[in-house]
């Protein structure tokens, strides 16, 4: 696999372009937690940082975060294959270059028949990009895989999730899985609200195949619930039973405007 290197597609836009500014603005958002909590996975929103910035740091800050992590994010542009890796080589930020884990990559091709390794899908998508700021904050030497996800065949998000698992199991240290969605888009905070409620209890329960139905019968606007149907996929493999719901909010609490909001929750599943 050739080495390749993504540059920043939204560095001052979603998130500040000067290194300085950004590590404070990260810094800002993370939280000293009571507890430290083992997760097998974590759900984070990836809207502008003035947006959802603090969910994203609330979650994370909560979790130990290990040396590896697999980010998983819907695919907004349709560019490029149906499930899309990252080649081998590295993600660059204001903060620097974070190293894709080539073992890992290595591993889920071989494990997932259906897994591509595919650039050019992630050249312009931005739900894992503003994911990683955060990471080289909170876990400095992390390595990361980079899925992104780009069909809603639940046949093939399942494969994937069952081939994250065995990968998982097959090494000798954890490695956090990170799906990245936002949830109900462009409706007012009290629709937001009732309908997102649905989607939350599946995560919670570690349901997949309830949270894909769930979406699909009720219309849920919920971005990357493909991608988390493949991390609860996995989870439900790896043991998890229960997650927990660690924030939920919507733009209106920063715009003012409630009557047509796009909603974000954190979540971890344990």
């Amino acid at each position: 696999m050739t080495h390749t290197e993504r540059e920043p597609a939204y560095a001052g836009q979603f998130y500040p372009k000067d290194p300085t500014s950004l590590r404070r603005t990260v810094q800002s958002f993370i939280r000293d937690p009571e507890t430290v909590l083992e997760a097998k996975a974590v759900l984070v929103p990836h809207a502008g940082y003035m947006y959802s910035g603090s969910v994203t740091g609330r979650v994370l800050s909560s979790v130990k975060l290990p040396r590896r992590v697999i980010l998983l994010g819907p695919n907004h542009s349709g560019w490029g294959e149906a499930l899309a890796l990252f080649p081998d080589g590295a993600w660059r930020t204001p903060l620097g270059p974070v190293p894709v884990d080539s073992e890992l990559n290595r591993k889920l091709l071989s494990f997932c028949p259906e897994l591509r390794a595919d650039a050019s899908a992630h050249l312009k998508e931005h739900s894992l990009e503003v994911q990683v700021p955060f990471l080289q904050v909170l876990a400095p030497d992390c390595r990361i895989s980079a899925i992104c996800v780009g069909t809603a065949e639940y046949a093939a998000l399942e494969s994937l999730g069952h081939a994250m698992a065995r990968v998982l199991l097959s090494l000798g240290e954890p490695v956090l899985l990170l799906s990245s969605s936002d949830m109900t888009h462009y409706e007012s905070s009290d629709s937001a609200a009732r309908k997102d409620r649905l989607a939350i209890n599946r995560i919670l329960e570690v349901d997949p195949a309830g949270l894909y139905d769930t979406v699909i019968e009720n219309g849920i606007s919920m971005c990357g619930f493909a991608p988390a149907v493949s991390v609860l996929t996995a989870c439900v493999d790896l043991g998890a039973s229960v997650g927990r719901l660690i924030e939920y909010t919507n733009s209106g609490e920063t715009s003012g405007d409630f009557q047509q909001v796009v909603a974000y929750a954190g979540m971890v599943v344990l």
